[in-house]
């Protein structure tokens, strides 16, 4: 009814699952709907499979919950809802952004809980202070797990309004999804409504679902096709499984004589079989006997119903038992003739073979008694035989005539039953017809006794149902006309904020330019005198000065209103004026801050930005996978609101096989092993931890928030890996780490890169395998930047002192942050070769710069810094992944072999040198006579 009402109300939630799966809401809005589309004759309503996305408050709809490609979507943001009671029920309208859609719910109670959802999404969307641009949503869907989650809520929520909330409750309808909305709807769809030909609007999206759906079903699954008979209560199998399996061998023929019913369990129910696969390959019916069937036994009605009287079944039973007998004696029959057969051949050939002529008398005689005896032997079983033939030859013929009598009996019995049983069809009908003619008779005497009552009632019964749907659509109408309201109010207040932003931007401007002039204008002026001389140089200081500002925290809280364009410190907590460096110093760290400004804020990161949002809203039905398409994602860097979710699955991906042999507590009992026993590590722990990332202000101090998190993963890797135990590098891994994922998370990264990623003997106390990648790096460089290798070999610079750090470390303190963290998104995906591309990617970046020095000294100096000079992380990428193609791995492992053997000799070399010269300065320390300071006085 209109009016229905559920006896709960749900709260909106939605599901946020994590790279393991767990669930940290319950209710996830997705379900099925009817969508009206096409045009003209085609037009009419599709199931489609509705997804909520709350990081874009999109509504995505899908052919089918399996489909990776999303049909289209629906901007709930800025949309306005509405349905009328009149029309047919379950039928409502969304519109936004000048497009309508018509969509519709399996009932009322489910569309009005729909709206009551779509309602409160758009309202938490847009209570956000930090209103979304169109690139982003201000609610992440995997939000940051590390320590930029505080920075990550820079965007704040506007403090909720009690009388507004209470007035909205007010409003509210209470409404339950009756288990049509939620992830458990997928098992049930909704019937598909008779709507025209399917729409060839979105076949691209469809073809590609549809070989997905290929892809995923090609396994050698054996299906088989299964029917249900009309008159059978037992489901049966028209492709029958293999004969070679032990559970549907066909039993030996002793077993069918002792079961015959075993011959007819396929054969209930139905006269014949299909395979569906190869519809020409019909099976043969199964007809009892060895003969033709029998007509009248094949078109009975015990056949076509699937059901058989005992007295029946018992008598088939006892005709199959006698025609198998009849079979035997017609098998003794034959086995006689051949007898006789193969008697009078022998009889031939013993009287050829015995001839009076080749015997004497007495033998003759005796002979003849023999054959005389054996004669009569076989005479009198031959008569014997023959008796016993007669008398099996009556019996079949007296069993063959009583065969033809129960044949005809079991005709007359089943043209019996056929007569009964039409005979008991019409006389059910013969009931039906009384039964519904007697309810019609009483249904009018009922109507002729009170008509009026009857029709009063009806119509009361209607117009309440109609108040009760007129109430529940003006309780949601009033509530979409104050939630609009204060969403304009919202919106309007945004407007004006940000229109006096772009005042002070203008402003600030006028203020730049100014001071350019100004600038220009000293610059421009000859000094004559001292004094001049002194103030045009305290006007250039006081432009520095101000050029050198940064945005204040009391600033920083403004939501809105920046007027310096760079933070104090960037997102992921790097200062980016350093404090501690000279003037000229500073000013070139302020220039690279708004530089890496202005290329964030290019056209070039925002389509990056926007395809992983694509991507993100694609893989919403399913799990991330490794694919090409991830992979140039993950080339081409990850926004920094995804970046959690992304390192985190790539962590849990690279060590899934070592935790499943762990336990799930296995981090909380390292770190209770590194509370309650000393670990040799830990001194040297203590001493690194305020050196790991001095500039960033989550390691900053003693108190800050990631040191203790970074104490804590070291310890627990110390204990895990005691033959590496620490290694000065591992605390700097981690610490990058902690910046994005939670602690456990962070100590499996640093287990991913150090027992994954890198060969053995990268961080224990001989460095050996650190060692072997220079190596390596140098004859890439060889191969790959021939005229810059040849340049650093003639002026004889090692680059491995600057390089080798790089390896080590995973470029960190070496490459600016924006740079570094696409590094690292690339460096967690693909693993150890990233580090080769990048360190050969960033000569090439530098090439011409390094060739035009010709100084060692200088080259060296160059080596220094000139990472830090290099900003734009898009043509570095460009580099890394296309200029230095191909490649391959295998050809980084051979030479890796190649240079370890040669590292080791050499290794061994040095250490029986050192032995040498240990034994050496014993020997001469010895041989030595200590003269005291008084002794050599006198």
């Amino acid at each position: 009814r209109p009016g229905a009402r559920a006896p709960c109300k749900l709260e909106p939630s939605f599901d946020v699952s994590d790279c393991d799966g767990t669930k940290e809401q319950s209710v996830k809005l997705c379900g099925y709907l009817n969508k009206l589309t096409g045009k003209g004759p085609l037009r009419g309503f599709k199931t489609r499979w509705f997804v909520y996305d709350p990081r874009k408050c999109y509504l995505y709809y899908f052919k089918t919950p399996q489909d990776a490609l999303p049909l289209g979507h629906i901007e709930i943001a800025d949309a306005c809802f509405n349905y009328d009671v009149e029309v047919e029920e379950g039928l409502f309208e969304i519109h936004t952004e000048g497009k309508e859609f018509l969509l519709k719910a399996p009932n009322r109670q489910v569309m009005h809980y729909w709206l009551q959802q779509l309602q409160q999404k758009r309202w938490d969307f847009c209570k956000m202070s930090g209103h979304r641009d169109s690139w982003c949503s201000p609610t992440p869907f995997f939000p940051h797990t590390g320590l930029v989650a505080k920075d990550a809520e820079a965007v704040l929520y506007e403090k909720p309004n009690e009388s507004m909330e209470s007035v909205r409750s007010d409003f509210a309808v209470e409404m339950d999804s009756d288990g049509l909305v939620g992830l458990q709807s997928a098992r049930n769809p909704v019937a598909q409504p008779n709507a025209a030909l399917n729409s060839l609007r979105h076949w691209g999206s469809e073809i590609r679902n549809s070989m997905s759906h290929l892809r995923a079903s090609r396994g050698g699954e054996n299906r088989r096709s299964v029917f249900y008979t009309a008159n059978s209560e037992d489901w049966e199998m028209v492709n029958p499984p293999n004969k070679d399996t032990p559970e549907h061998k066909s039993p030996p023929d002793s077993q069918r004589r002792e079961s015959p019913t075993h011959v007819q369990r396929y054969s209930i129910g139905s006269a014949f079989t299909f395979d569906f696969r190869n519809p020409s390959r019909m099976k043969r019916p199964f007809y009892m006997g060895s003969g033709k069937p029998n007509r009248s036994a094949e078109s009975s009605p015990v056949e076509c119903n699937g059901t058989k009287t005992p007295e029946l079944q018992l008598r088939i039973q006892s005709q199959q038992e006698e025609i198998s007998c009849l079979q035997d004696i017609l098998f003794y029959q034959e086995l006689v003739h051949l007898l006789q057969q193969t008697l009078r051949s022998s009889q031939c050939d013993w009287r050829s073979t015995v001839s009076p002529g080749n015997m004497g008398p007495d033998s003759h005689d005796q002979a003849e008694n023999e054959v005389d005896k054996a004669l009569a032997e076989r005479d009198t079983q031959i008569k014997d035989l023959c008796g016993h033939m007669e008398k099996l030859a009556l019996e079949k013929e007296s069993l063959q005539q009583e065969l033809k009598s129960l044949k005809i009996k079991v005709g007359e019995i089943n043209e019996q039953l056929g007569m009964l049983m039409e005979t008991i069809q019409a006389k059910d009908e013969v009931i039906m017809k009384l039964s519904q003619q007697s309810s019609n008779e009483e249904t009018q005497s009922a109507e002729c006794n009170s008509p009026s009552a009857t029709r009063e009632q009806q119509e009361l019964d209607i117009l309440k149902d109609s108040l009760q749907g007129y109430k529940s659509q003006n309780n949601f109408l009033n509530k979409e006309i104050l939630e609009l309201t204060v969403l304009r109010r919202n919106a309007e207040s945004r407007e004006k904020a940000l229109e006096a932003k772009c005042t002070s931007l203008e402003a600030k401007l006028c203020q730049v330019e100014s001071k350019y002039l100004v600038l220009l204008q000293e610059v421009k002026t000859p000094v004559c005198s001292s004094s001049e001389q002194t103030h045009s140089g305290e006007v250039i200081t006081r432009l520095l000065e101000d050029a050198l500002q940064v945005e204040s925290t009391d600033q920083q809280e403004h939501p809105i209103l920046k007027p310096n364009a760079v933070s104090e410190y960037d997102i992921y907590g790097f200062k980016t004026v350093p404090e501690e460096e000279d003037e000229e110093e500073k000013l070139e760290a302020k220039k690279r801050a708004l530089d890496l400004k202005s290329l964030y804020l290019t056209d070039q990161e925002t389509s990056v930005r926007v395809k992983w949002d694509n991507y993100l809203a694609i893989t919403m039905n399913r799990e991330m996978v490794r694919s090409p398409e991830l992979k140039a994602l993950m080339r081409s860097g990850v926004p920094h609101k995804h970046r959690s979710k992304v390192w985190s699955w790539c962590v849990n991906f690279h060590v899934k096989k070592i935790r499943d042999g762990l336990p799930k507590d296995y981090y909380q009992n390292l770190l209770s092993m590194a509370n309650e026993k000393p670990n040799p590590a830990c001194k040297q722990i203590e001493l690194d931890l305020l050196r790991t990332l001095p500039n960033n202000k989550h390691y900053a101090s003693p108190d800050s928030d990631g040191i203790q998190k970074l104490r804590n993963v070291l310890l627990a890797f110390s204990w895990r890996n005691p033959d590496i135990g620490y290694c000065q590098g591992l605390n700097r891994l981690a610490a990058i780490a902690l910046l994005y994922l939670d602690q456990e998370d962070a100590f499996w990264c640093l287990v991913a890169i150090v027992e994954v990623f890198m060969p053995r003997d990268y961080y224990t106390k001989t460095l050996l395998g650190s060692q072997v990648d220079q190596r390596v790096l140098k004859d890439l460089m060889f191969e790959k930047l021939p005229r810059l290798h040849a340049h650093f070999e003639h002026y004889k610079v090692d680059t491995s002192l600057i390089t080798f750090n790089w390896f080590l470390v995973v470029f960190v303190d070496s490459v600016v942050s924006d740079i570094l963290f696409k590094i690292w998104d690339a460096f967690l995906y693909e693993g150890p070769k990233i580090i080769f591309r990048f360190a050969l990617a960033l000569f090439k970046y530098k090439e011409e710069e390094f060739l035009k020095l010709q100084d060692p000294m200088t080259i060296f100096k160059y080596l220094r810094y000139f990472t830090h000079t290099i900003l734009d992380a898009r043509k570095l990428m460009s580099m890394a992944f296309v200029d230095m193609n191909p490649f391959p791995l295998r050809q980084i492992q051979n030479r890796r072999t190649f240079h370890l053997e040669k590292v080791r000799l050499e290794l061994t070399e040095l250490e029986a040198i050192r032995q040498t010269f240990l034994r050496e300065r014993d020997t001469t320390l010895e041989g030595r006579t200590l003269i005291s300071d008084d002794e050599e006085d006198s």
